[in-house]
């Protein structure tokens, strides 16, 4: 496995760095295992204060770390900085919760005379993650901030086109006092992964990739008898009902499918709209996504970035083309995008019907498929053809209504009036194909946790 850098702008190879060897990553276990012992006896107040550093650090310096970012997997350099912005504001999350969500949990008993019962959460021990390149901080902040309070410790096996934004973020924690050990970055081959797993003092993975990584991993995890969470692709729908506000709701499905360069599990990738509004959605949303301007994600002008890669690119446009040779309508759209680059030209697929491959699929970059219901109850069973399950959006002016139909959208989330975001305070995870598992707020914060029931019984209490 090659890590390097690789400027998706210009294509130019930055930088390289040799795979990890397996004496490395023995020693990074013990580390890893070593820093437990010690960060699991840590106050709620010590661990807090790392991350608040971290945070504090994170916005200090956010032009820096956004612009390793943009060099390495090609976003805009505005949604870097806003991505930088968000990981500090997960680590402040937990500074101010997480002694309070892993409170004891006294529970009632029928007869007080038994004995008194708690919960109570402690930490397993080492974990890795395993995380993709599309939101390379991102990512990263939102498993080790939970489970760095949770007083678990971190190894991280991050995407191989983004080493130096894992080894900036590893930088990071150490600079905000993180003990060593508490966090390392690891450029581990697929082949260490398994060795890491099925090393007994690891207790965990938590994988955000695609399906056939987290399958992968989820079946080395399951025989090592491991906990594992994965977190893996989506197909959201963007379901436009017949009283939607059609000029806020384009302009919200054009930065639903195009923000990250479209390459995002959450983007709306599916944009169903009832009959009675379809031609008028396909209208202005066609217009909306033609006022895109590619280019240099450096530059603020640029509203369209490339792809991660010239390979993520060609993967695009071979999806593209499978869905025409089954019938599918691909209208590209837009000034043709530069041809320095890894640039997929906006397209827009119609008539994808469900004998077609492309009607299942995952489209990662700046491609849409329009759907057109025949009524609202239409709309819902197209959202639900899928195999996906991660998130969805509704858009109507009737909000108590949109929320009763965001309830028949079998996802891991809805969204009313707003394609699906991510923030610091709301949870995130899915369904079937998307995954299992929860990530942020307290339902993250407890996946790795022992939860230990302690039962008090007086000595001298009737035999």
């Amino acid at each position: 496995m090659t890590y390097a850098t690789t400027n998706p702008f210009t294509g130019e190879r930055i930088k390289s760095f040799p795979d990890a060897t397996d004496v490395q990553v023995e020693n990074a276990i013990t580390g890893a295992h070593d820093a437990f012992l010690a960060w699991r006896e840590t106050s709620f107040a010590a661990r807090a204060k790392v991350l608040q550093k971290a945070a504090d650090l994170l916005r200090a310096s956010k032009r820096r770390y956004a612009e390793i970012l943009t060099l390495e997997m090609g976003k805009l350099l505005a949604e870097a900085e806003a991505e930088v912005e968000l990981s500090a504001e997960i680590f402040e999350y937990y500074v101010v919760n997480a002694e309070r969500l892993l409170a004891a949990e006294p529970l009632p008993v029928r007869n007080p005379a038994e004995g008194r019962a708690t919960i109570v959460h402690e930490p397993l021990g080492v974990l890795l993650a395993i995380e993709p390149w599309n939101f390379p901080f991102y990512q990263i902040a939102r498993i080790i901030a939970p489970q760095l309070s949770a007083g678990n410790t971190m190894l991280l096996k991050h995407a191989s086109n983004v080493p130096q934004s894992a080894a900036a973020f590893e930088e990071l924690m150490l600079e905000a006092g993180l003990p060593k050990g508490g966090f390392t970055n690891l450029y581990a081959t697929r082949a260490q992964i398994s060795m890491i797993l099925n090393d007994p003092r690891v207790q965990g993975v938590a994988l955000t990739g695609s399906e056939g990584a987290g399958a992968e991993v989820a079946g080395i995890a399951g025989k090592a008898l491991k906990k594992s969470t994965l977190e893996l692709g989506g197909a959201d729908a963007f379901v436009v009902l017949a009283d939607a506000d059609m000029a806020k709701t384009v302009k919200w499905a054009v930065f639903g499918r195009h923000w990250n360069g479209g390459q995002v599990c959450v983007s709306s990738k599916r944009m169903i709209a009832v009959d009675a509004v379809y031609d008028e959605f396909l209208k202005r949303y066609t217009e909306g996504v033609a006022a895109l301007k590619a280019g240099d994600p450096m530059d603020p002008a640029t509203t369209l970035a490339p792809l991660s890669s010239q390979t993520a690119a060609d993967e695009v446009k071979q999806k593209i083309a499978l869905a025409v040779e089954h019938g599918a309508t691909a209208t590209e759209v837009g000034p043709k995008v530069p041809n320095r680059g890894a640039f997929v030209q906006p397209t827009i697929l119609t008539g994808v019907t469900p004998d077609n491959p492309a009607y299942y699929m995952e489209f990662f970059g700046p491609v849409s498929m329009l759907f057109r219901a025949g009524d609202e109850a239409d709309a819902i069973r197209i959202a639900n053809d899928t195999p996906f399950g991660l998130g969805g959006s509704v858009f109507t002016s009737d909000t108590e209504h949109g929320a009763k139909v965001a309830a028949k959208i079998s996802t891991g989330m809805v969204f009313v009036n707003h394609p699906t975001m991510v923030k610091a305070d709301l949870p995130f995870g899915g369904v079937r194909r998307s995954g299992y598992g929860r990530e942020l707020l307290g339902l993250g914060l407890k996946e790795f946790v022992n939860h230990k029931l302690i039962d008090v019984v007086d000595i001298d209490a009737e035999f």
